[in-house]
């Protein structure tokens, strides 16, 4: 298995960012909303199974899933979240899994926004690199690109772990409180270091 490191940070942080700056240096990205996409895409099972936890009124007329829904429900019903986690997880940790075993490279990045929070993905990673940066700037940049108001921004942000438990959790910290051109150096740096921990892994 390859040496994996689970990408994480809070909303607006900047996680996407840094995955795509590792891949630009070859590094294999997996990243788990894109997979929950995948399998929740039309004609997927889960669409279905969803809709029979949750209630139709969770689909479209075409009969996708409407996501803006769905969304809606488990912000604000603590047990439908839990219902749409408990069938999501297994699929979506499966075809990680999948997606990792085609790696090719010594290492890879796996990008979960909710690794701490949820923690359904944490046991696969090797070590956990945290993008960071102000709160304050988190609200700002999720307001730019989103157009939500800063009360919706700070919910978003309520309902994930705060800042501190995230910082105590990461082994490796990404500084992105600064411009965009000052994350390139960082990942650079931790591209070298993960290189050395998997060839020390491949070799233990």
């Amino acid at each position: 298995m390859a040496y994996i490191v689970g990408l994480t940070g809070g909303i607006g942080s900047g996680k996407s960012e840094a995955a795509r700056l590792f891949g630009e240096l070859a590094v294999d990205v997996v990243d788990a909303d894109s997979l929950a996409h995948e399998v929740t895409a039309p004609g997927q099972p889960a669409v279905q199974a969803i809709a029979a936890a949750l209630g139709r009124d969770m689909l479209l007329d075409s009969g996708e899933l409407d996501r803006a829904a769905v969304r809606r429900r488990v912000f604000a019903d603590d047990a439908a979240r839990s219902q749409l986690e408990h069938l999501l997880h297994p699929l979506i940790a499966a075809a990680a899994r999948a997606r990792i075993a085609g790696w090719r490279n010594p290492y890879g990045i796996l990008v979960v926004p909710l690794l701490l929070e949820r923690g359904g993905l944490r046991s696969m990673v090797d070590r956990i690199a945290v993008v960071d940066c102000p709160e304050e700037e988190q609200v700002r940049r999720v307001m730019l690109r989103s157009g939500l108001t800063a009360e919706e921004v700070r919910a978003i942000m309520a309902a994930q772990v705060d800042r501190a438990t995230r910082l105590a959790a990461a082994h490796d910290v990404i500084d992105n409180s600064g411009p965009p051109r000052d994350l390139h150096p960082q990942i650079v740096a931790l591209d070298r270091r993960y290189r050395q921990l998997a060839d020390s892994k491949s070799h233990a």
